[in-house]
């Protein structure tokens, strides 16, 4: 299946993931700057994702936790969501996401 990460400058870059993966790791495998400091625990916010419109009404509705965890995101949308808490699906084949501009993964420098 493949994922396609949008990044602020408008660059496309696809990645390919299995039914099961966790859209966090994808990322993370694919150079995207989703830092994921609490390891998908759910514990911060360095994982936020916009997810296209089309595909948002596709994933589970978010937990009370993500709700309380989107709410410490910088430039939340009625789209975001914590990339840790996507699992894909052959449903998702294609999903769309947007990194936030403000996103950045200081373990990568």
């Amino acid at each position: 299946m493949k994922v396609t990460f949008i990044k602020s400058t408008g660059e496309r870059v696809e990645a390919e993931a299995q039914s099961g993966d966790v859209l966090l790791r994808v990322g993370q495998a694919a150079g995207m700057p989703l830092e994921g400091t609490c390891e998908g625990q759910m514990a911060c916010s360095t994982c936020h994702v916009l997810v296209a419109k089309d595909w948002f009404a596709q994933l589970p509705e978010a937990s009370e936790d993500e709700e309380d965890m989107l709410d410490l995101a910088y430039g939340v949308r009625p789209t975001s969501r914590l990339s840790c808490q996507i699992v894909l699906t052959d449903a998702l084949d294609g999903l769309e996401v947007t990194i936030p501009a403000d996103a950045h993964d200081m373990s990568r420098g």
